[in-house]
């Protein structure tokens, strides 16, 4: 059977495979300024989930390191705070010390020791109340200061309720916070259990104003020195923990980047030569149909 082949036929036939040419060139032409092999997700759905896959691990990578950095700048606060503390109770200890030798100090002597004691205490509920961004580093979850002043002198310790994390990967997460508690002490009696070091320091400036022997403040001074010691190794792990995963997600969020630039971004050279190539394919079929375009004898004669 011999099919008939028309000039109108042969006409739509030309005009399609020109059309068909000029389309897949605007594909490349928009690749090639856009530098995405991607612009929608029509022209590859496969492709385009699994970019879409990658974008939202690089999110929740990039929220980690933020998270992470937070928690390095809390933990850094508290680092600051724990060595003035530390440098503070240092020096109360060997005031406490020089007014145990009740017998070479004269009631002068006495009364410039209880000052600068009284100031250290001040100065140390200053630390114990250390913020980051409006919030206490030493009072976990609870609102306002790790420790009140009710009364000159006297602190009361703020039941931290809970503590403060950041979550640094799906199942990781690092306490950023300190406990004030084990620091500072929590009971404001300096004869109760677990006295805080301001009552301790506050009692030993009222018993040198009286005379009174203050040698057993060491034991208590020494515990909090301990205590201090401790928490700052805590807090130096926990900061190196953070800075760990830092470095980990910073390697992850480039790793990431680079597999979403596979499969979204185009291969520039190879993207030029197709264009290329597909710009002499759409001129040689311009003057093809240009040529089957042109009116016959038989045309008119129809």
């Amino acid at each position: 059977m011999i099919t008939r082949v028309t000039h109108q036929s042969t006409q739509r036939t030309s005009l399609a495979n020109l059309q068909a040419n000029l389309s897949k060139m605007s594909d490349l032409q928009a690749r090639a300024s856009s530098g995405k092999l991607i612009t929608k997700a029509s022209d590859d759905p496969a492709k385009t989930a699994d970019a879409m896959a990658l974008r939202k691990e690089q999110r929740a990578s990039t929220q980690y390191a933020r998270n992470a950095q937070d928690g390095v700048s809390w933990l850094t606060a508290a680092d600051t705070a724990m060595s003035t503390s530390l440098g503070f109770l240092n020096r109360a200890r060997n005031l406490v010390v020089q007014g145990s030798n009740t017998g070479a100090l004269g009631p002068e002597g006495r009364e410039a020791l209880a000052v600068e004691l009284e100031g250290i205490s001040k100065a140390l509920a200053a630390q114990a109340n250390t913020t980051f961004l409006g919030r206490s580093i030493f009072a976990g979850t609870a609102d306002g200061p790790a420790f009140t002043e009710t009364t000159p002198g006297v602190y009361e310790f703020t039941d931290p309720k809970g503590i403060v994390e950041r979550r640094v990967g799906a199942g990781t997460t690092v306490r950023v916070d300190t406990d004030g508690g084990k620091v500072f002490g929590t009971n404001s009696d300096p004869a109760g259990v677990d006295p805080t070091i301001f009552a301790v320091l506050t009692d030993v400036a009222d018993k040198l104003r009286k005379n009174e022997d203050v040698s057993g403040a060491l034991a208590t001074i020494d515990t909090r020195l301990s205590g201090m010691l401790s928490q700052a190794a805590s807090i130096g792990a926990r900061t190196n923990q953070l800075t760990s995963a830092q470095e980990n997600l910073t390697n992850k969020i480039m790793t990431l980047k680079s597999d979403i630039s596979g499969v979204e971004d185009i291969d520039l050279p190879l993207t030029i030569i197709e264009l290329q190539m597909q710009e002499v394919a759409y001129k040689a079929a311009l003057g093809a149909t240009a040529r089957v375009l042109q009116p016959s004898l038989m045309d008119y004669l129809r």
